[in-house]
């Protein structure tokens, strides 16, 4: 920057600015693509980008997916008889159930009968054996005064 002839204080000194030359790309000559399966991948691998350049690098395998065990056939009389099982248990199931049911219910009706029961008969012996209240409710029987006139008595 500063030549060398002229004076310049002794804190400047000369500064040379270098700048980078460019190279233009090299191309190499483009080789006819030819469609060929290799017979076993290369280790290293190189490709030519379309720009010209080569990118080289290891080669992956494909992942291979993990073999698969046959499944055994099942014939189609094992699954019907299968399922014909499975029905069967499930009609049997929804028989005891219903059985299960109409038992309960018989038992509910049966203690509802024994219960009108029991209340009607207190209810009779109460108005049997009751010693409070009129006595016209109902028949009496008096054999000493034998005048009876429909449910009453008159003596």
């Amino acid at each position: 920057m500063y030549p060398e002839h002229t004076p310049h204080a002794p804190a400047q000194r000369a500064v040379e600015v270098h700048q980078p030359t460019p190279y233009p790309p090299t191309v190499p000559a483009a080789a006819p693509v030819v469609p060929v399966q290799p017979g076993t991948v290369p280790a290293v691998a190189s490709i030519i980008l379309p720009d010209g350049r080569v990118v080289t690098g290891y080669a992956i395998n494909p992942a291979q997916p993990e073999p698969v065990t046959p499944k055994p056939t099942v014939s189609r009389t094992a699954v019907n008889v299968a399922l014909g099982g499975a029905g069967f248990l499930a009609v049997c199931g929804g028989l005891v159930l219903l059985t299960s049911f109409i038992a309960a219910l018989t038992a509910f009706i049966t203690q509802l009968i024994t219960l009108a029961a029991v209340i009607f008969g207190g209810w009779i012996a109460v108005q049997i054996f009751s010693t409070t209240g009129h006595r016209g409710g109902g028949t009496t029987v008096n054999i000493r005064k034998a005048v009876f006139k429909r449910n009453r008595f008159h003596g």
